[in-house]
């Protein structure tokens, strides 16, 4: 009888001490859970756009339509030739239906027009064969000497440059943002007198995709941020 008791009491105490310990834990790692660091990876690359969007805009006037048209068919048919002279396929090139403003029926104007019509006419290059374009973009110039006088489309017809290749470089993007917001984590944990823990949420930025300045539109600056919640362990 005094064994059983003696081992009874054995029993509880451990028990005790077992559910003592279980209760330190337990505030050990609501403790733990408390203490965290919230940090952003930043991943940038330069890439070279592989799409370009290049409107040829000019301009006809004239006082009848007959000329207008004569005017628009011969400018037209120049700009096709020389782009296709210089590499760039039919199916890369589409003629825009011009569009043709009467000055005189508009009301506000005070004054008479020199001449009734005016027509702007665009086409439109489309390619991937960005080096190409480009090179043609700056010689446009050489249409002067057939009397073609290449104009501002404003913004509605600016040359656009694009970078679709995006999915190709996301993952090395995405492992490249994770990498620095651990080193980052980790400084601050060193500094702390802390251990990096694991991560408790973990959030990934949109891709954005901008001209690296406004003289090379045709190099985009891709780039992307995490942002990660550490845990901290002492």
């Amino acid at each position: 009888m005094k064994n059983s008791k003696i081992i009874a009491a054995v029993i509880i105490a451990i028990g005790v001490a077992l559910v003592g310990l279980f209760i330190k834990q337990g505030f050990d790692n609501f403790s733990y859970r408390d203490r965290v660091v919230t940090v952003r990876g930043l991943a940038e690359r330069e890439v070279k756009a592989n799409s370009v969007t290049w409107p040829v805009v000019y301009q006809c006037a004239a006082n009848d339509l007959s000329t207008i048209y004569s005017d628009i068919t011969t400018k037209s048919s120049a700009i096709v030739k020389f782009l296709k002279d210089n590499g760039i396929k039919d199916d890369e090139i589409e003629v825009i239906a011009p569009s043709v403003t009467d000055n005189q029926a508009n009301r506000y104007n005070s004054t008479l027009p020199l001449n009734r019509y005016s027509v702007d006419g665009v086409i439109v290059v489309t390619s991937n064969n960005v080096d190409l374009v480009t090179s043609l973009i700056k010689r446009q110039s050489e249409l002067l000497k057939e009397g073609i006088a290449v104009v501002s489309g404003g913004w509605e017809n600016r040359t656009t440059y694009s970078y679709t290749d995006l999915n190709t470089i996301k993952p090395e993007m995405i492992a490249e943002a994770t990498a620095n917001a651990r080193e980052a984590a980790k400084k601050f944990a060193d500094d702390s007198d802390s251990k990096l823990g694991k991560i408790k949420t973990a959030s990934q930025g949109q891709f954005s995709i901008e001209d690296r300045d406004s003289y090379t539109p045709y190099i985009k600056n891709v780039r992307v941020v995490s942002t990660i919640t550490y845990y901290l362990e002492d």
